[in-house]
């Protein structure tokens, strides 16, 4: 594909234990800030910042992210992805990751508000080589309609793709197509609104802290739904429905604090959108 309206790409190295930019370019609806160091660990963290303030019919973005060995990044967003009506052609977004060995990154944008007749497209295709840690959350919430209907929007597709070693070893594929679908019922959104998806590839992952993660997790309660299941490879993911926005952020919070603790010995981290 060409035309792209956004497109951003981010190289990172380490330097005398330091995470620093080797290559940055960005164009069109695309910007990043100066990066921060919220501890001294040497973990660079960028925002991603859309100045167009949304994403409208038939818009396409590009992103590609290369760390190289022993690089960390922490990757969010300013502000949530807002979907706006396409009526003739979906917004898609390709994001591109490739994780060098001993690399480290933590992918954590805002959550994808998808607003009346909205449709939407996202691939993402990660390769890992061994001893590289991936971190990747993700939230679908229903934006406002003028009815108070809350699947307004027609479509939202999720993709990943996760290559370790050039191996395949995670498919992921979300498709909530309320036009098709009744999406309250068993077997798509059980009666809840919004739908949060974390994603964690790491040697560290194995029977045992997955079981101390789940109890953590408080999970006997009305107000949301936990999934959580082991990959294949040293690896996890979890699934999370509930009624807001706040409630899936909770849940990921600490999950993301369990793993920073235990995994790297650091403090959590909090992300100033402001």
């Amino acid at each position: 594909m060409k035309d792209w309206t956004g497109i951003l790409r981010l190289e990172a190295e380490n330097r005398l234990g330091k995470t620093v930019a080797k290559d940055i370019f960005f164009q069109g609806a695309f910007k990043v800030q100066r990066p921060h160091y919220y501890d001294g660990s040497g973990q660079a963290c960028y925002y991603i910042l859309n100045p167009g303030g949304g994403y409208l019919n038939g818009d396409r973005y590009k992103m590609e992210f290369l760390l190289n060995e022993q690089s960390e990044l922490l990757l969010t967003t300013q502000s949530a992805t807002k979907v706006y009506k396409t009526p003739t052609q979906p917004v898609y977004q390709e994001t591109e990751i490739s994780l060098k060995a001993g690399s480290y990154l933590e992918y954590i944008p805002d959550p994808l508000i998808a607003y009346r007749h909205a449709r939407y497209k996202q691939k993402n295709i990660i390769r890992m080589e061994k001893g590289s840690t991936f971190l990747y959350t993700d939230i679908l919430t229903p934006g406002w309609s003028p009815d108070g209907e809350l699947f307004a929007y027609d479509m939202l597709q999720l993709k990943n793709e996760i290559y370790m070693d050039d191996r395949l070893v995670v498919y992921d594929h979300i498709k909530l197509n309320p036009l098709e679908q009744i999406i309250y019922e068993i077997g798509f959104m059980e009666g809840f609104t919004h739908l949060g998806s974390m994603i964690v590839i790491g040697e560290q992952v194995n029977a045992e802290f997955l079981d101390r993660l789940y109890e953590s997790l408080e999970v006997n309660t009305s107000q949301y739904s936990v999934g959580l299941s082991l990959l294949p490879v040293p690896g996890f993911t979890l699934r999370v429905l509930a009624a807001s926005t706040q409630q899936i952020e909770s849940i990921f919070a600490r999950c993301h604090q369990m793993i920073r603790q235990e995994w790297f010995n650091r403090k959590p981290v909090f992300l100033r959108k402001y």
